[in-house]
């Protein structure tokens, strides 16, 4: 077939999806025009650009029903996105395939005190959860660096956490129930209103499965009881070492905080070039502790937390004496990874998980990774749950800083991986992390994993080409030993 009646045939089916789209979300719920496509062609992780066939906005289940079906019969591709903070392409879009964009579903359904959950929308913000009950002494605990902006269902694709994970979990452990609509048009209810549910624990399966399984339509969280106090404390280190070591230290007498982040030197002077908080520019690494609790032992736990850093040559060390202090504390963290963009006009923001006790050595060599590849790196991190986020500075108007910036971001992965960790903690796997599977998994494992892919969308119509590095067809995963049946993904594209 000639070049010109293949772009012929793309544009009639293109203008028949248009039309059977239209017809189901009318109105401005279908964005045909490339200018009003163009804000969707990336997530977080702008490296990676796709402009999708068509933008698609519904504004109830039923839409969201009668779209997935019609796609599920046509054979269309589909991208559910939420607000599109990812790091790690898991919204990216295909040219061959629709966006569906769940930002219309804002809505706080319900708030139960009593029982202690809150019935949302996928595209309620993470922070608007906690504005919505806060008034009565409540809060949502999952509090992701880009809370503001990021939207619950997001979170629940993600298995999101934050700074707050360490004590009170992540979105898998304050999540009760989730409605969600599969690739057929079918709905589903997975989990309730309460802690635990009779049957499979399909809620835990779809948490983290990034947008692979289904279309979430409705979430149903936990709310905490706020803590009748607060306590930061604020620690100075002369090597990343020493503060890895206390880390390890702290945990190691029992302690748990609400929180323990740690920033290397390069993140240290950004973050305070940005927010003015009186962070020690001279440190080489920063250790910022939350305690919570009754005001008696948040006092004790700040005393022995001072204690045990002194033990490990902290040069610094301050307890917040108002509820500001501790804010002010915690707010060159929260502002880190857009103070970074000061040092460099790229970065790539990476998410891998190590055991605790490895952390002198994961940042030793990372330390040599970056004089091997010639770039710098920042580090911004939960230390408590040994979830790194080195954010690799490069520019990408520079031929081959792109191409060295992710052959960094993988040897990195690749020493998380040697040292006991995994590719990653909360960012998901994506695009970004897609070709690295097989560090950690075999075959076999994969194999497994695409098995729930197929059980939930068998023709593997929705967002296709994350996650696995091979796609299975899934009518020949029973005999993938013998027959093989695997089709290689194709190119991401970049910008």
């Amino acid at each position: 077939m000639k070049a010109m009646d293949v772009d012929a045939t793309i544009l009639a089916r293109r203008a028949k999806i248009v039309d059977a789209l239209r017809k189901i979300v009318p109105g401005e719920g279908v964005i045909e025009q490339e200018a009003g496509r163009r804000p969707y062609e990336s997530d977080g992780l702008t490296a990676y650009r796709a402009l999708p066939m068509l933008v698609v906005l519904p504004e109830t289940v039923a839409e969201v029903q009668q779209v997935l079906a019609y796609c599920h019969t046509n054979n269309v591709k589909v991208v559910a996105r939420g607000a599109g903070t990812s790091l790690s392409g898991g919204a990216l879009p295909l040219e061959d395939g629709i966006l569906v964009s769940m930002m219309k579903f804002n809505k706080v359904k319900e708030i139960d005190f009593a029982n202690r959950f809150a019935v949302v929308e996928p595209g309620v913000t993470n922070l608007a959860i906690t504005k919505a009950v806060e008034a009565q002494g409540f809060y949502y605990a999952p509090d992701p660096s880009s809370q503001i902006a990021c939207s619950i269902g997001g979170n629940v694709a993600e298995n999101s956490g934050g700074v707050h994970c360490l004590k009170y979990g992540l979105t898998t452990n304050n999540l009760l129930g989730v409605e969600m609509v599969l690739m057929t048009g079918e709905i589903v209810r997975l989990g309730g209103r309460h802690l635990d549910q009779a049957g499979y624990d399909l809620l835990a399966l779809v948490t983290g499965s990034e947008g692979m399984l289904g279309v979430v339509t409705e979430v149903t969280v936990r709310i905490l009881r706020a803590p009748e106090s607060a306590g930061a404390v604020l620690i100075a280190f002369d090597s990343s070492e020493a503060a890895g070591a206390c880390v390890a230290g702290i945990i190691a007498a029992g302690i748990i905080p609400g929180g323990m982040e740690m920033m290397d030197k390069p993140a240290i002077e950004a973050a305070e070039d940005f927010v003015h908080v009186g962070y020690p520019r001279e440190a080489e690494a920063l250790l910022i502790l939350e305690l919570d609790g009754p005001p008696v032992e948040v006092d004790h736990l700040c005393g022995l937390v001072e204690k045990i850093a002194l033990m490990h040559g902290a040069t610094q060390c301050r307890i917040s004496t108002s509820d500001a202090e501790r804010l002010a504390f915690w707010a060159g963290r929260k502002a880190a990874f857009p103070a970074v963009g000061r040092l460099s006009p790229d970065y790539f923001c990476m998410d891998g998980t190590i055991p605790r006790k490895e952390l002198p050595a994961v940042l030793a060599g990372m330390r040599k990774l970056s004089e091997r590849h010639g770039l710098r790196v920042a580090n911004v991190f939960h230390a408590g749950d040994g979830n790194l986020h080195p954010l690799i500075l490069y520019d990408a108007n520079k031929p081959g800083e792109l191409d060295r910036a992710e052959e960094f971001g993988a040897d990195i992965l690749r020493l998380c991986v040697k040292h006991g960790g995994v590719l990653t903690g909360e960012h998901g796997v994506g695009v970004e992390k897609r070709d690295l599977m097989p560090e950690m998994f075999s075959e076999i494992d994969l194999a497994q994993q695409i098995k729930v892919k197929c059980a939930f969308d068998a023709k593997q119509l929705l967002n296709p080409g994350k996650v696995f590095p091979l796609l299975h067809r899934c009518a020949e995963l029973g005999q993938m030993h013998v027959h093989g049946g695997k089709l290689k993904f194709p190119e991401i594209p970049r910008f």
